[in-house]
């Protein structure tokens, strides 16, 4: 194992890697002293193991300590005895007695190998997390390199870093094939026994919104807000955006000159169909703009964040969407439970309140007296 290609080697990995050798070299020493104590359980004393890269060595020494009179012979040294290994030696001391180890290179080499691939390993884990610990919730851009029954592996930026795309993170009905480049929200950055592991989706409403910020400067530069996302990914997507410069309209400029805005972030979310909505401070106006593309007649608050809201009779399917898609992303996008009821239906819901308020009470039979009391 001692040979001069295995110190080139590890130069060659801390020009390579930016790991210094010192790393290898502590974390080999540590190791080598564990197996040589693991497969000589009679080793006399303790055993220390110096590496010295500039002399290509590995020494194995007995370590135990100079005494006067010995009790314990593993770990203590008579004085005459440790003058013999080094004169100056004097009781109290610490007595290094160099040997060399029987039937250990193998062990060694296998050691050094392991040792050396592990350390590889948490730098490499390290240096991800490092590189990427400023990039949770940042868009990024990725090449698919591996896709398996479950999850889709991606290759991100400059670094060939792996990211991993859970199925919960993957847009129904978009297909994914190696060498595809995509777009995709980092979601988590974590240390893992395998190392780092880089969280990417593209179901995330993140990255409905890192994607309005590069196409909208007036989002990036926080003139327009984004203040809340609902999505079913694939499907629908409502946006609620406001403006804190009244000069600036917060829907225009997020739908741009003919849509080009907007129909940038459509094609990137394979046609996804997105809605932008006017935020209010006033909830009810905010559910009826919520509801979107369908026209609102009027909205009325009817318990603790329940509201009905009332849409022309043509236009309830479309307020409802298909399979109550529209008006549930609108509930999700307000925070507030919505029924959506057709004019008719509220008209006819209000009539009949109004002829029961109307109603008079029935005049109360007289009471009967209780058998044996008093006329």
């Amino acid at each position: 194992m001692v040979s001069k290609e295995f110190f080139e080697a590890l130069a060659d990995l801390e020009a390579e890697k930016g790991i210094p050798q010192e790393v290898f070299i502590e974390a080999l020493r540590t190791a080598l002293i564990s197996a040589y104590k693991k497969q000589y359980d009679d080793a006399a004393g303790d055993v220390d193991i110096k590496i010295v890269p500039e002399k290509c060595s590995i020494k194995y020494y007995i370590v135990r300590t100079a005494v006067d009179e010995v009790v314990d012979r593993e770990t203590e040294i008579s004085v005459e005895d440790a003058q013999k290994i080094k004169k100056s030696y004097k009781a109290g001391d610490r007595v290094e007695e160099e040997f060399v180890p029987k039937d250990f290179g193998r062990i060694a080499a296998q050691t050094a190998k392991q040792v050396i691939l592990q350390k590889l390993h948490e730098t490499e884990r390290d240096n991800t997390l490092s590189e990427f610990s400023n990039k949770k919730f940042e868009l990024m851009n990725c090449v698919v390199r591996k896709v398996d029954m479950k999850n889709v592996y991606v290759e991100l930026g400059k670094g060939q870093v792996e990211g991993v795309m859970l199925p919960q993170d993957q847009v129904p009905g978009e297909r994914y094939e190696v060498n595809d480049r995509l777009k995709v929200y980092v979601k988590n950055i974590k240390a893992g026994s395998r190392g780092a592991q880089v969280l990417v989706s593209r179901a995330s409403t993140g990255l409905v919104k890192r994607l309005f910020e590069e196409e909208v400067p007036e989002i990036k530069s926080g003139v327009v807000v984004v203040k809340e996302i609902s999505r079913e990914p694939g499907q629908r997507t409502k946006m609620a955006i406001a403006s804190l410069d009244p000069q600036v309209d917060a829907v225009g400029a997020c739908v741009g000159n003919k849509g080009s805005r907007v129909n940038a972030v459509v094609a990137e979310l394979g046609g996804e169909k997105v809605d932008i909505i006017q935020w209010s401070e006033n909830p009810l106006e905010f559910i009826a703009k919520a509801l979107s593309p369908a026209k609102v007649i009027s909205v009325t608050e009817v318990g603790d964040k329940a509201a009905v809201a009332v849409v022309p009779d043509d236009k309830l399917s479309l307020a409802i969407g298909r399979d109550g898609q529209n008006a549930r992303l609108a509930a999700r996008l307000t925070g507030w439970k919505i029924d959506v009821k057709s004019e008719s239906a509220a008209a006819k819901m209000e009539a009949l309140r109004a002829a029961e308020a109307e109603a008079p009470e029935e005049e109360s039979a007289e009471p009967v007296p209780a058998e044996g009391a008093e006329e």
